[in-house]
This record gives structure tokens, C-alpha cells and sequence, in this order.
């Protein structure tokens, strides 16, 4: 059985219903500092480690007093003999609820784990402060000028502010949207009602709503006639609506939107790639690009939007893939499922061209 236990990437320590230790695994021993065999010996004594005032595990947890019906000891941070943290967890076992204890299983799992998520969430709030920051402040400035300075603006004046103003609240409201969605992509609860949906159409809406949006060039190219894919419209034309966004924002030039029909290497999958003529995406950086909070380029958003984007695609079924022109520009391409492929989804991938 120690053998077993020698595999896993955590430290197990185990006792005896009489507090004798039968069982170490080597990550245990290395954490501890067990030089001697700790097999017979005290778990007091073995399980060398203190709290922050400098008192022993088994004497503030006492594992083998207390009520018949404890189960366990949570989590808890605990340092080591070289001062290092692990998070340490017990389970008591007992044959039946009043039965004396059997034995004493202890995990000592490494801290770096909660010191990264810990800092996951510092950078989680400290970006969502910041981009829920400035279009507040424009609100609320905006909005304290016009009460100040009702009587003497003028309609025009009003108007703009009031422009503004809605502006600021529709980007406030994406960057809420674009937050629980990273919620449901990550808890596994994002919902999708996917049907037979004709590409092209949802393409010519997202690129008709572009185009009145901006000055540049918006085009989309491809035949007539592609096969249905399998997908909720809402979330394509969300994915599409941020590639085209994405496209004018970081990119320069025209935004093209090209269709692919299937080939015979993917005869079950329609192809979208949408391209621009800027810089692009250097090559390292492309895995992480679908990272939470990657941003690139002074036109840099919350940093969420290729993220949602792979999400979105993989719960299709789909794959993304991102690679560049052969001018250089980025060129994101989504693979949709169609309907001949929608009840064997491809899984979770995406591609990394290296050029």
C-alpha cells in the first residue's frame, strides 16, 4: 500500500486507532523532514508541523478525542519545519458512529495552489475595478454636469452627454455579460440551445451591424448555399460579433469575414475565419490568447473576449484556431459542427498555427 501512495502528488500520513503511524508516503517524508524511520512512531511526532503561533497540529486538532460522530478535521494552512505551507486535511475512521477509531488518514497538499488562486482573484478584481472604473466615472460626471448645469446647456450639449452617457452604461453592461459568462464557462453551467442554423445569415447581420458602427471596410466572402451548422444563433453571433470587434479594434485595415465550405478532411465542418490587415498575433503569444485577462496592443479591452470566444465555440462542439494572413494580420477561424456532426462533438481544442 506505501508504494501506492508514493505515487501520489501528495503528502499521506497514516495512524492507527492508538496514534501509531503505519503508513508515509515520500512527499510526506521530504515535506516533513523525516530523516529516521517514522513507521511506530507518535503522529505527534511525526506530523511536525505548527500553526502561526507555533502549536502542534495533533494539539490543536486532537484527533482522537472529541465526539463519536466527528468524521474529520477541514483544511487548514499549516508550515512546515523549513517554513514552508501546506494545507492539510484528516479524515477519522471509524467501523460505525460509535465504534472506537480505526485509523487516522492525514493530506498535506502543497500551498502554492491557494497562493496562486488567491492571486487569480487579486488580478480578477483589480481588472474589474479598472474597466468598471472608467465608464462609471464618465457616467457619474457626465450626469453630475447635467444637474449642476441644466438651464444653461444647450439641447445639442444635452444631447451628446446624454450620448455619452449610454455609451458608458452599454459597456458597462458588456463587461457584466462578459463576466458571467466567464462564470458559466468556468462552473461547467453555460447553457446553449443549439438547432440548424443557416452561417451566412447570422455572418451578414453581425457584419450589417458593424458596418454602421464604423468608417473601415467590413466585408465577408465566401459562396452561397453552406450547409447548416448545429449552434444557438444568440451565441455565434455573439463569437462573430466579438472576432469582427476584435478585428476592428486591434486590427487595421478591412475586417474580411470569409466562409469555407467543408472539404474532405472536414466534411462535417464549416469553416469562419475572420481576418484584418494589422500586426497580428505574435506566434508565442497565441496560446495565450484564450487566457483569462490577455490583452494586447493600447486598444486593449477587458481581456475576455477570446476567452469567451474559445469557450463559447468548444460547447458547440467546435474548435478555434488562431493563425495569420499571409500579409501578416490575425486571422481567428472557427470550426462549427454541422448538422451530420452534432452528436459526436469534436471535444475541446484549439489550434496554434505556427505562421
Amino acid at each position: 500500500m506505501s508504494a501506492h501512495f508514493d505515487l501520489l502528488p501528495d503528502g499521506v500520513v497514516v495512524a492507527d486507532g492508538a496514534g501509531v503511524v503505519t503508513a508515509v508516503n515520500d512527499v510526506a517524508r521530504h515535506w516533513l523532514g523525516l530523516t529516521g524511520e517514522p513507521l511506530g512512531q507518535p503522529l505527534a511526532e511525526v506530523l511536525a508541523l505548527v500553526d502561526r503561533d507555533g502549536r502542534p497540529w495533533a494539539v490543536v486538532n486532537t484527533p482522537y478525542d472529541g465526539l463519536s460522530t466527528r468524521r474529520g478535521v477541514p483544511e487548514q494552512s499549516w508550515i512546515l519545519p523549513d517554513g514552508g505551507e501546506v494545507l492539510v486535511s484528516a479524515r477519522i475512521n471509524r467501523a460505525s458512529a460509535d465504534a472506537p477509531i480505526t485509523s487516522v488518514g492525514i493530506v498535506l497538499r502543497s500551498g502554492r495552489g491557494r497562493a496562486r488562486l488567491d492571486r487569480d482573484r487579486s488580478d480578477l478584481v483589480a481588472t474589474v475595478a479598472h474597466e468598471l472604473r472608467s465608464p462609471l466615472t464618465g457616467v457619474k460626471g457626465f450626469v453630475q454636469a447635467m444637474l449642476n448645469r441644466w438651464d444653461k446647456l444647450s439641447d445639442d450639449q444635452k444631447k451628446l452627454m446624454l450620448t455619452t452617457v449610454h455609451s458608458d452604461s452599454e459597456r458597462l453592461s458588456r463587461l457584466i455579460t462578459e463576466l458571467l459568462d466567464v462564470a458559466r464557462i468556468d462552473t461547467g453551467r453555460l447553457s446553449i440551445y443549439p438547432r440548424p442554423t443557416d452561417p451566412r445569415a447570422l455572418v451578414e447581420r453581425v457584419v450589417a451591424t458593424a458596418r454602421a458602427g464604423t468608417s473601415r471596410e467590413v466585408r465577408i466572402e465566401g459562396p452561397e448555399g453552406l450547409p447548416e451548422v448545429v449552434v444557438d444563433p444568440d451565441k455565434l453571433i455573439q463569437v462573430l460579433t466579438n472576432l469582427v470587434e476584435n478585428g476592428l479594434r486591434h486590427g487595421a485595415g478591412a475586417v474580411t469575414v470569409r466562409l469555407g465550405v467543408p472539404t474532405p478532411d472536414e466534411p462535417t465542418v464549416v469553416r469562419v475565419d475572420v481576418e484584418d490587415e494589422g500586426e497580428g498575433i505574435d506566434p508565442e503569444m497565441r496560446r495565450r490568447a484564450v487566457t483569462k485577462f490577455w490583452t494586447a496592443g493600447q486598444g486593449a479591452g477587458s481581456g475576455l473576449g477570446l476567452y469567451i470566444v474559445n469557450g463559447l465555440v468548444t460547447a458547440h462542439g467546435g474548435e478555434l484556431e488562431i493563425g495569420s494572413t499571409s500579409g501578416g494580420g490575425a486571422r481567428i477561424t472557427i470550426h462549427l459542427p454541422t448538422e451530420a456532426a452534432a452528436d459526436v462533438p469534436t471535444g475541446s481544442r484549439t489550434r496554434h498555427t505556427p505562421s
